[in-house]
């Protein structure tokens, strides 16, 4: 492998991170289950972001090594929000604490107004979210056509935006430097609905399968704090901008059946947001 390739640091489900060279570069080299054309859309859509003076880390050059696509970033030196809200976690396992502490709704609040960031630019070169979502949805083996039509129109009813959406604002990708949100990962950007981007967050906090390592009272305990923590996030975003928590809702439907597609979801977690979407779906017939 190429001789600036240094001590791997980090890994996620579609790529592995390593040194680059000085230790103010990383390179995020992808695996066999994603391909050139993804990278190359991670590397624009985070040059865009980049050049939109969004809090990004700085990208510097696309590369082939080995056969494998990567991309040559500046280093954040810092905590992602998910390992800060798992310590978090444990620590009110241990002290038998229930209630969040003022740190982690600073943390929730910060994703909020991320987003809002984000979600403020507008005149940007990025797929539609509209024709993404549906166009995941199509691949989708878990629902009926019937299922999958009556979906599409519930995205046509509602309002149009176009504003900058992340794609995937969970929180292994906002990473903590000198207390600044960073936002990481950029290969989901699409120009649509912000909601869209809340509706994932929330999902995520609502129903994602939390990991096995986690002893059971913290596990006990982030069930307790989900619906707070949702309440926080959307309070903050609701003050900076006014969109509701019922104009999210209305996503919720449309971006689980999205999540569907992913592979990075267990079979268990997609079990959840089929039930969802179907208790959802039988409500608009």
């Amino acid at each position: 492998m190429n001789a600036m390739i240094g001590e791997k640091i980090g890994e996620g489900g579609c790529s592995e991170v390593f040194e680059w060279g000085t230790a103010s570069k990383i390179i995020k080299l992808a695996r066999a289950n994603t391909d050139m054309d993804a990278m190359r859309r991670e590397y624009h859509n985070n040059h865009m972001a980049w050049d939109n003076g969004l809090p990004v880390p700085q990208p510097f050059e696309f590369v082939e090594i080995d056969g494998r696509p990567g991309i040559v970033f500046e280093r954040i030196i810092g905590d992602t929000l998910m390992k800060r809200f798992v310590k978090h976690a444990l620590e009110r396992a241990v002290s038998k604490e229930v209630h969040i502490e003022e740190d982690s709704q600073n943390d929730i609040r910060m994703t909020a107004r991320i987003l809002n960031e984000i979600h403020s630019k507008s005149n940007v070169n990025v797929p539609s979210q509209r024709e993404t979502i549906k166009n995941a949805i199509g691949w989708v083996n878990y629902l009926s056509p019937e299922e999958k039509e009556t979906i599409f129109k519930l995205i046509d009813s509602l309002p149009m935006k176009q504003q900058l959406c992340h794609g995937d604002p969970n929180l292994g990708n906002i990473m903590i430097k000198d207390g600044h949100a960073i936002m990481i990962d950029w290969m989901n950007a699409t120009i649509g609905n912000p909601e869209a981007d809340l509706a994932e967050y929330i999902i995520m906090i609502r129903y994602a399968i939390l990991p096995s390592y986690l002893p059971d009272e913290a596990v006990a305990y982030i069930d307790s704090i989900r619906e707070t923590i949702i309440k926080v996030f959307v309070e903050e975003y609701t003050r900076l901008t006014g969109v509701t928590y019922e104009e999210i809702d209305a996503w919720i439907a449309p971006v689980a059946a999205r999540k569907l597609s992913a592979d990075g979801i267990s079979e268990a977690e997609k079990s959840i947001l089929i039930n969802e979407i179907r208790a959802r779906l039988s409500k608009l017939s």
